[in-house]
């Protein structure tokens, strides 16, 4: 029988996007305020990998990386799904936009050997975490590069996002290092 323990830290990465620069400094902000310090960010990319979003979001969309900062448990994801769903909500009725769906927060987390995303759509790869969200891998990490799934989104397949994720796994790792340096200084082991 294996030993039961706590998973270690992840860390929390937030992809933004919309075609409405505002409305990406606008989830920006909510991010900072809510979640914490923005630690590192991408530029903002191109989303032209599919027409999925064409209809609710218009085109010439932008998608952006946030990660911020403390780490989290992989299980916070489930309420961080649900706050960035009551953003879109909230940002679509205080600034109308002739989309109805103008911005898309889609939270998730990075660990040493994938990346997570979370949804509200079940589907045979998504495991279920609890009040009606699944987390699913959608990148994993193998002999120094990130590899995808046959479900892996478009965009996520493409090499373009990868160097900011190699970015993100060095400094996960400090993360961690000070943590656990922070907790033998204060005896909390």
């Amino acid at each position: 029988m294996g030993t039961i323990h706590e998973p270690p830290q992840v860390l929390p990465i937030t992809a933004i996007f919309s075609r409405h620069p505002q409305a990406l400094a606008w989830a920006a902000e909510k991010i900072r305020a809510e979640w914490g310090e923005v630690a590192l960010k991408s530029e903002p990319f191109p989303f032209e990998q599919t027409h999925y979003y064409d209809v609710t979001m218009g085109t010439s969309l932008r998608k952006q990386f946030l990660v911020t900062l403390p780490l989290m448990t992989p299980d916070e994801l489930v309420e961080r799904k649900h706050q960035s769903n009551a953003w879109e909500e909230l940002y679509a009725r205080e600034f109308p936009h002739d989309e109805p769906r103008p911005l898309n927060i889609d939270p998730g987390y990075l660990d040493m050997g994938k990346l997570v995303l979370a949804s509200s759509k079940d589907f045979a790869h998504r495991i279920y975490m609890a009040r009606g969200i699944y987390a699913e891998i959608t990148l994993f990490y193998r002999h120094g590069q990130w590899c995808d799934h046959p479900w892996t989104f478009p965009d996520y397949r493409e090499n373009t996002y990868h160097p900011f994720f190699h970015h993100c796994r060095p400094f996960l790792r400090s993360q961690r290092q000070e943590e656990n340096e922070r907790r033998i200084h204060a005896g909390d082991f």
